[in-house]
Formats: C-alpha cells, structure tokens, sequence
C-alpha cells in the first residue's frame, strides 16, 4: 500500500467518516470548485423600509420566483400608540387587497421586570381559522420611549401556484406593563394563487422602526 492510500486509511474513522485530520491547507490547496449539489446558500438584502410615523409598511415588489424563501427582521419597531398589536397580512395582487385566507397557531411565553409573574401558553383567541383579517405577530406593545418589536418572520415558496403559503413568526415585545414577551405564531395562507407582497402595521395608530426583508438561497 502506498503512502498516500495509507495516509487516506489512517484517517478515516470507523464509521467511515473522515476524522478532522484529513483537512488541512495541503488537502485543501489544489480545490477549485465544490460540486454543483453541495448547498451554498446565503442571505440577499432585497429591501429595507423603515417607518417614520408611518400607517404601515409594505412590500409590493422583490417577492417572486427568484427565491423559496422571504426573510422579515424587525428592527425597533415602535407604535405611537399604547396597548396595540403588530400585525401582518398577504396579498397575491400585488398589494392592492391584503385578505389571504389563513389558518395560523399562536402561543407565547412572558416574564416580567419584578420576576413575579410568568406563564407558557397557547392562546386560542390569537389565532385564525380561515380568516383574512390581519395576523398578529406579537402581544400588545407598549410605546414608551425605550419600547419597541424585534422579531422575524419567514415565508416559504410564495411563488407557488401548486401550494398554500406557509410562515413561522417569532417575536420579542416590550409589553406596555413591563413584561417581555416571546410569541411564536405560524400557519399558512391558504391560496394557491402566487403571494407577491406583504404589509405590516400596528392594529391601531402609527409607528417607527425598520423591516429588512432577505430572500434566501
């Protein structure tokens, strides 16, 4: 057996997986490209609004086939009025209606400043049953001065006219009694029809901060 077999055996495990020590800059040196079903995916900066006392926030362009994958992340968004919800809804007309249909779970997690209340739950009375009324994304905000959302929100395949619409939300509040407060919320749209754009607002009044949206590769 010659000396580079016997090198190439004594590294790898008996599992058959190659142990750490085959790779290294002489092993990597002569490598000029990975193989075409090697996954490289990474993040694209498609859009970044950002509110300024503004109604809502909405992105009517940049959703399509180009991706499988659309990324909000919230950034310090922040209602100018108290005790207010931060939702989301979905269009497939390019944002002149925001009424898709959609079929969602929501529950959440809480703790306070002065550590004395906590709770773990699914809220019933958050979610939608075939319903095109907005989602909400978070528990009610407050919006004092250092209160505000962070957050994300992805959307799969918006593209598709085979299938429905699926999102997974997790977000952070600031809550108006001093509490933070985690929610997961996901479900579907329910449309077949191709989604090309989303808006998101507070369920009453105005608000501040910025929404980055990524497609993923």
């Amino acid at each position: 057996m010659g000396s580079i077999t016997r090198s190439f055996a004594n590294n790898i495990g008996t599992s058959g997986i190659l142990k750490a020590a085959a790779f290294n800059n002489d092993s990597l040196n002569n490598v000029t490209a990975l193989n075409a079903a090697i996954p490289t995916g990474n993040m694209v900066l498609i859009s970044s609004q950002t509110a300024n006392n503004s109604a809502s926030l909405s992105f009517t362009s940049g959703i399509d086939s180009t991706y499988k994958e659309y990324q909000f992340y919230f950034i310090n968004v922040a209602p100018k009025t108290d005790n207010v919800y931060f939702n989301f809804n979905l269009s497939t007309d390019s944002g002149s209606n925001y009424n898709v249909t959609k079929t969602t779970t929501w529950f959440r997690a809480y703790h306070n400043e002065t550590g004395n209340a906590t709770a773990l739950g699914y809220e019933a009375g958050e979610d939608l049953a075939q319903s095109t009324s907005d989602q909400r994304l978070t528990d009610t905000n407050g919006n004092g001065a250092d209160e505000c959302v962070g957050g994300y929100l992805s959307l799969f395949n918006p593209s598709s006219t085979t299938y429905v619409k699926h999102f997974i939300s997790n977000t952070n509040t600031y809550n108006n009694s001093d509490f933070s407060t985690n929610v997961f919320c996901a479900g579907y749209g329910n449309t077949t029809s191709a989604v090309n754009a989303a808006r998101f607002q507070m369920s009453s009044g105005n608000m501040d901060g910025t929404i980055l949206m990524y497609g993923i590769k």
